[in-house]
């Protein structure tokens, strides 16, 4: 990893710039714009922090289409539903952004980006990075009226921190990544490697919720792992189970509080259902992955997308879990 705010230029290597007060990166209004795709995940969690802490005003945002995914990057395209042009630059495609602080570049044209006119550099690339820093950004130069529209959530408590970092690396690997190692898996022994300790993971992220009583993953604060596990298990039953062969089990089926927690933050939640656009969702994995899905026919189900029926009382829940042997033994190792 480079050093904070540096980038090396010509290499692969991600931008990991903050903004802050006496940095290189002061937060200021109309300075930032931030490039998302609403079929993401990864993209998901700064949108999330964009509307759950209403930042709208301070980040300004360009949408590129779902797919193709076009020559090499993603391209903007504003006949496509919600998604836009590049307002910043009218770009065609996103790697064009990328070159115009980096024309060596050699990485990925990923999305978030969050971009920086004044310097007219990349900030920051990495949505885990974001997530830490991005919900506070603005406030010391937010007016009354501003203030009182941000809602007041500390994504990281003092007291949740060491929940926090002891259940976020094995989140982060094992599920968040862990549906696209198993997904883009080129043999069976990768795929079921991959696959076990990723239904492992949602076995004890289940123990998890149904101990903490809900409402989020540990209890009554929302924090950043909520931010973290929910663009991954929105997207679980929708996409992941057809078309990454995540077949294990289901939310819907087999795990009935995280399910109900998914139903809470997408139904009653403000920022959750507003960020979810199921249409990019499915169509950028369907249409996207032409060694997958060649024929990029896209299912119409599950149906519905996220389930109602929110239980708020969570002693009801009986916690369920996917008993492969397998599963069963990765899960008493972790």
């Amino acid at each position: 990893m480079a050093a904070q705010g540096i980038h090396k230029y010509g290499t692969d290597d991600s931008w990991h710039g903050i903004i802050e007060e006496g940095g290189q990166f002061p937060p200021e209004k109309d300075r930032y714009h931030l490039y998302i795709g609403l079929f993401c995940p990864f993209a998901h969690r700064a949108n999330l922090v964009r509307h759950i802490k209403h930042l709208k005003p301070f980040l300004p945002i360009s949408i590129v289409r779902p797919y193709p995914k076009g020559e090499p990057g993603w391209r903007f395209d504003e006949t496509y539903p919600n998604a836009t042009p590049d307002h910043l630059f009218n770009s065609r495609f996103m790697h064009q952004v990328y070159f115009r602080d980096d024309p060596a570049y050699k990485g990925k044209y990923s999305v978030p980006l969050l971009w920086d006119k004044k310097t007219g550099k990349i900030v920051n690339n990495e949505s885990a990075e974001m997530l830490r820093w991005l919900p506070d950004a603005f406030a010391s130069i937010s007016n009354e009226e501003e203030k009182a529209g941000m809602k007041n959530v500390d994504f990281y408590p003092r007291e949740l921190r060491a929940k926090i970092d002891d259940v976020s690396p094995w989140l982060t690997s094992l599920l968040c990544s862990g549906v696209y190692k198993a997904g883009f898996a080129q043999t069976q022994e990768t795929y079921e490697t991959n696959l076990v300790p990723l239904f492992a993971a949602l076995n004890r992220l289940e123990a998890l919720v149904q101990k903490s009583g809900g409402p989020y993953l540990l209890g009554e604060k929302m924090t950043e792992l909520d931010l973290l596990a929910y663009p991954t298990i929105v997207r679980f039953d929708t996409v992941y189970v057809q078309h990454f062969k995540t077949n294990l089990g289901m939310i819907r089926h087999d795990y009935p509080v995280l399910n109900n927690w998914l139903k809470n933050l997408y139904w009653n939640v403000e920022g959750f259902r507003e960020s979810t656009d199921f249409q990019h969702i499915k169509e950028n994995y369907t249409k996207s992955h032409g060694d997958i899905n060649p024929l990029s026919i896209t299912p119409l189900g599950p149906y519905p997308d996220v389930e109602e029926g929110y239980e708020s009382d969570w002693s009801k829940l009986k916690p369920g879990k996917v008993a492969h042997p397998s599963v069963v033994e990765a899960q008493r190792k972790l």
